[in-house]
């Protein structure tokens, strides 16, 4: 029978995979649960799932060199998130270890985190909560209507086309930067990243990480925003300079900001960039509610179900390379 590890925590079990996905994971399978809340070693993990012919990995799970070569058994590591980037791809093909990725299953809420932000930035409404909350009287403050406003994505990717859907609903005008992708709707006009930067009310990163676009939101870009425009990140952090951003705030050059994302780990905001009065920073909760996470995680399942088959399953990276299952397959179908 496929013994299955599942490195997710006990607390993130519960947060980040949940008991439906993990029920139907012990349906299919023999699943070992990681008993511990340290974040898992390779030589750790590794000995936690010596015997297992699966992985499902949790986000900050690390796939390195160290652990495919001490997991002579694994077949397949199978990731609870699309971003692959902490998993050593090329090592993983060299042991013959599949490596496959979720979708996103995040769209909504995503987007819904944006926009809830833009109105938070717009309307004041975070700093007159603590500011009632420490007892103090607040002061109304002249607010801003999202309607009529200039919103500049940068990235049209899926959560992209899905939020410029709902800014355009709300009465934006869309302005659209992304070299790679073409919108093809005369709603949504595409621009130069300066021009985006120099024309829009919020700017809204939602562009791909990679190293061509880290540190894009850097001392350059902030100096070609409109003083009251305000930046908001719901991507990477590795896109941001975060010394730009505070130097930006600091100096004036641009209202505000809101933060999902950031340099600390698991993606967290840095404290430094979290604490300014100016930004709205949350603990990368963009993707945390029950249908985005119950999305991904029962992929993993299904991803499982279909390695037990003999079938490549959807999200699998390097199936070509995955030659341990394919083996492990091939001889169970001649017994």
């Amino acid at each position: 029978m496929t013994t299955v590890f599942i490195s997710h925590s006990p607390s993130q079990l519960a947060q980040y995979y949940g008991n439906k996905a993990t029920a139907a994971l012990q349906a299919l399978a023999r699943v070992r649960l990681n008993p511990g809340e340290a974040t898992l070693t390779s030589a750790a993990l590794a000995a936690l799932a010596h015997d297992c012919d699966v992985i499902v990995s949790y986000r900050q799970t690390v796939g390195d060199e160290a652990l495919f070569a001490g997991l002579p058994r694994l077949k397949a590591f199978v990731r609870c998130a699309i971003d692959i980037r902490n998993i050593d791809l090329a090592a993983a093909s060299r042991h013959g270890v599949l490596v496959t990725q979720a979708s996103a299953g995040f769209i909504s809420s995503v987007s819904e985190w944006i926009v809830g932000v833009m109105i938070d930035l717009s309307r004041g409404i975070s700093a007159s909560a603590a500011t009632y909350h420490a007892g103090r009287p607040a002061a109304p403050v002249m607010g801003r209507e999202l309607r009529g406003s200039t919103l500049g994505v940068i990235g049209y990717g899926q959560i992209s086309r899905h939020f410029c859907n709902v800014a355009l609903a709300l009465g934006m005008h869309v302005i659209v930067h992304d070299p790679f992708a073409k919108t093809g709707r005369a709603e949504l006009p595409q621009v130069g990243f300066d021009e985006l930067l120099a024309r829009s009310d919020y700017v809204v990163c939602l562009a791909a990480a990679t190293e061509a676009s880290a540190d894009m939101m850097n001392a350059r870009a902030f100096g070609l925003m409109q003083r009251h425009a305000f930046f908001i990140n719901a991507s990477r952090g590795e896109l941001l300079d975060e010394a730009a951003l505070l130097a930006a705030l600091d100096a004036g050059t641009i209202a505000g900001g809101a933060l999902d994302v950031g340099r600390a780990p698991d993606q967290m905001p840095s404290p430094a960039v979290a604490a300014h009065p100016r930004v709205i920073a949350t603990p990368h909760i963009g993707g945390l509610t029950p249908p985005a996470v119950e999305h991904q995680a029962m992929e993993t399942v299904s991803q499982v179900a279909a390695l037990m088959q003999g079938r490549v399953p959807a999200g699998a990276v390097n199936a070509r390379e995955a030659w341990r299952w394919q083996q492990a397959f091939f001889a169970a179908a001649q017994e």
